[in-house]
């Protein structure tokens, strides 16, 4: 019986012991045995993660004290699997807006949602605002069935089921935008630039969003940022207004914006000062954040399903002053220095760009509401295949093997033995 196995059965004694009368331990019975063989053969491998821990138990007496704040519970990524509660039956589309190249797969997609499926279509009242969708003579038939909204004045709280977007990352970042708390599940068809988050093809998208339909398919649980900006004005009013939150996928980034002097920054974790930034700005990512500004700033990528918030500075004037990861639920405070001598300036995945003051404070942590992420493989293969061909990550020109290098050196042993017949042939100096 190797750790594992003397783990499980102490378990189970434990288990036993406070089910029998007395305390006394009781005979492990046919089911016990059963959960024996259940929990060895499961216990090859991780299943879930509560925290830094995949077990809450640590030798015979040792156990961690129960946490009603528990800000998430971290499964493995293998089990991640989409499932239905009920049919879907709504769904929103999301289009790269103008984008000519898109308009065919997109009027297609919804032809197909309406018609074939029978399904509740909503897209963006922009969208429709396209003058060159009236070329396409099957749009005009699916038009007055869609519902629209604007993403400025109109709450989707609890209207779609699932999300399909078309075009690159940044639809997939629009699409996290719209919903600041539970998020349907987002199927991202890659019809953009880069399309790091975007595993589908659409040459094949009727079997595609059936497989997701029928919930055959896997889900990567992305990470998000929960950002809240607490103004100094705010301190001092009395008639004081709930700060907005803002949830971001992929990064906040803090920086000197158009000042010619150093960002003098003060970070926080957890309430304790950790250091203070002295370069162009700050980073704070999420994994997938990691792989966009982060990766470009010198940071680690790291996979989307690790539950990670990190921190890396943007030229900072200290060689040592690496990036950093930091577990996620942890809140970190960024603030100005005192003796700063400009403001800083944030923006959130890019957006919403604003100057803080001396005083104002930006809270960052992580949020319980991740953006379920539809994959077109696995959470593996999907990630490793998009560093592949989107980043080229570790591409080179492979090594000889040992019989080339052993050709190449005949070869070159030859040309010199020629070189030395040659030069005994030639005539001597007279």
């Amino acid at each position: 019986m190797n750790e594992q196995d003397l783990m499980v059965a102490r378990a189970l004694a434990a288990e036993s012991r406070e089910n029998s009368p007395g305390g006394s331990p009781g005979p492990l019975r046919k089911t016990h045995l059963t959960k024996v063989i259940d929990k060895l053969q499961t216990f090859r491998r991780t299943r879930s993660l509560n925290a830094p821990s995949p077990i809450q138990q640590f030798g015979p007496c040792g156990r961690i004290m129960k946490n009603s704040a528990m800000v998430m519970q971290i499964q493995d990524p293998a089990s991640q699997r989409l499932t239905w509660y009920k049919p879907p039956l709504t769904v929103l589309v999301i289009k790269k807006v103008h984008d000519a190249q898109i308009l065919a797969p997109f009027v297609q997609l919804v032809h197909w949602l309406v018609h074939d499926k029978s399904m509740v279509v909503f897209v963006e009242a922009a969208v429709l605002d396209d003058t060159l969708l009236a070329e396409y003579g099957d749009f005009t038939s699916v038009k007055e069935r869609l519902m629209t909204f604007r993403a400025s004045t109109d709450d989707l709280t609890d209207k779609i089921d699932f999300i399909i977007c078309l075009g690159g990352d940044g639809t997939l970042l629009h699409a996290s935008s719209l919903f600041q708390q539970s998020v349907p599940p987002v199927m991202a068809f890659h019809l953009g630039s880069l399309g790091f988050l975007t595993p589908f093809e659409f040459n094949n998208f009727q079997e595609q969003v059936m497989n997701v339909l029928e919930g055959h398919a896997a889900l990567t649980l992305r990470s998000r940022l929960q950002c809240v900006v607490l103004r100094k004005s705010q301190d001092d009013n009395k008639d004081k207004k709930k700060p907005t939150t803002i949830l971001v996928l992929n990064e906040v980034v803090v920086d000197r914006g158009p000042s010619p002097y150093l960002s003098n920054i003060d970070l926080f974790l957890d309430g304790k000062h950790i250091t203070s930034v002295q370069g162009d700005g700050l980073i704070v990512s999420t994994p997938t954040g990691s792989t966009a500004y982060a990766v470009a700033a010198g940071a680690s990528m790291i996979h989307p399903s690790v539950p990670a918030i990190m921190v890396t500075p943007i030229c900072p004037h200290s060689l040592s002053f690496r990036p950093i990861v930091v577990p996620a639920g942890v809140e970190l405070k960024i603030a100005l220095s005192p003796e700063a001598r400009n403001a800083m300036w944030v923006s959130f995945d890019g957006r919403n760009r604003q100057a803080l003051q001396h005083g104002d404070s930006l809270y960052v942590t992580t949020s319980v509401y991740p953006v379920p992420s539809i994959c077109a493989q696995d959470q593996i293969s999907d990630w490793f295949d998009s560093l592949a061909e989107c980043l080229h990550w570790n591409v080179r020109k492979k090594q000889k093997q040992m019989d080339e290098l052993s050709d190449l050196t005949h070869s070159s042993s030859d040309n010199l033995e020629e070189l030395d017949n040659n030069h005994d042939e030639r005539p001597s100096d007279t």
